[in-house]
């Protein structure tokens, strides 16, 4: 009897694994087949650099003074350019925005650890081969991070920081425990082919609520959830989010080192990033720097008020204009 017991639940036990890695295997396609309909529908737009071994995907515009995108957590170049910035800025400036290592169509090799100070290296490489000569580098959320990196370790290769929606202190982080575990090693690769796009998908009205709030979204950006939610993008956006605090943490350090005009603009009603508790508390610390808070607008700034954002790139490109005139003068 006991041994018939035994059995009995050998086999459901084993009905259950089958089940399970049955539909792991189900939604692995599925994930799989959606990755490639998304990318379908955005095939890259840009060109590519490749640069100690990774492919980098960039968009290109313009000409004149060179300014450069960098996108957040998430997201990817395609989504500035969906945002209306890229082509307003083009009109004045050559704009080069970027898809940061992992995300759009950028690599993320497994050689190294993508903190922001590696891809500032990596960009920084990148700013020469392209012939971008001491851009205004724009970075939005984590891009931030990646763009003060660029500042504090090229500084002759950056001339003024315009920085967007940042994070820039350490703070407690509900979201990192719900984001970080798809870069774990194994499980994360696991969950990334599997349940992570699921559950993006059904937490993607929330996700466009907390990031766009009190604004609506835009089609833009609501029509690249696809790419958003492939497993490659996934590794790389869950990976930062576990980055994230410990990135600040020691850079805050260091920020009155900068050496290069810097202008902050944020929402006013961003509910991701606090603006008071971020961009003014920087603002406060860095007193030379210009402070732009947007009304009605959350962390999609450049999304719900391109045109703001855009007079931040032309007041970053007047103060490095007027830092060059101050010098000539001077010599």
């Amino acid at each position: 009897m006991v041994a018939h017991d035994f059995s009995s639940q050998a086999r459901s036990y084993k009905g259950v694994l089958l089940g399970a890695a049955a539909a792991l295997g189900a939604a692995a396609l599925w994930n799989y087949a959606g990755a490639r309909k998304a990318e379908r529908r955005h095939p890259p737009r840009g060109r590519f650099v490749e640069i100690d071994g990774v492919r980098l995907h960039y968009l290109e515009r313009g000409r004149g003074r060179p300014v450069v995108l960098l996108h957040g957590n998430l997201t990817m170049a395609e989504e500035m350019a969906a945002s209306g910035l890229f082509d307003r800025a083009a009109e004045r400036y050559r704009v080069v925005a970027f898809d940061r290592p992992g995300y759009g169509y950028s690599d993320r090799t497994r050689d190294r650890v993508w903190t922001p100070a590696a891809q500032a290296d990596l960009l920084h490489e990148a700013f020469r081969r392209l012939g971008l000569e001491r851009p205004i580098v724009v970075g939005h959320s984590f891009g931030t991070i990646v763009a003060f990196e660029l500042a504090l370790r090229h500084p002759e290769a950056v001339s003024a920081l315009v920085l967007l929606s940042g994070y820039y202190f350490p703070t407690v982080r509900a979201e990192v425990p719900l984001l970080a575990p798809p870069a774990i090693p194994v499980v994360g690769d696991v969950m990334r082919y599997t349940v992570s796009p699921l559950l993006g998908r059904l937490a993607w009205p929330g996700i466009l609520r907390l990031l766009f709030g009190p604004a609506p979204a835009t089609p833009g950006f609501e029509a690249l959830e696809g790419m958003m939610l492939r497993p490659s993008q996934i590794r790389a956006s869950a990976s930062e989010s576990a980055a994230l605090v410990p990135a600040v943490a020691g850079l805050q350090h260091h920020y009155r080192e900068l050496r290069v005009p810097v202008v902050i603009a944020a929402g006013a009603d961003d509910h991701f990033v606090g603006t008071e508790d971020q961009s003014v508390r920087l603002h406060r610390l860095l007193p030379q720097s210009e402070l732009r808070v947007v009304p009605g607008a959350g962390h999609m700034v450049h999304h719900t008020a391109p045109e703001a954002v855009l007079a931040a790139i032309d007041l970053a490109a007047e103060r490095v204009g007027a830092a060059a005139r101050l010098r000539m003068a001077a010599e």
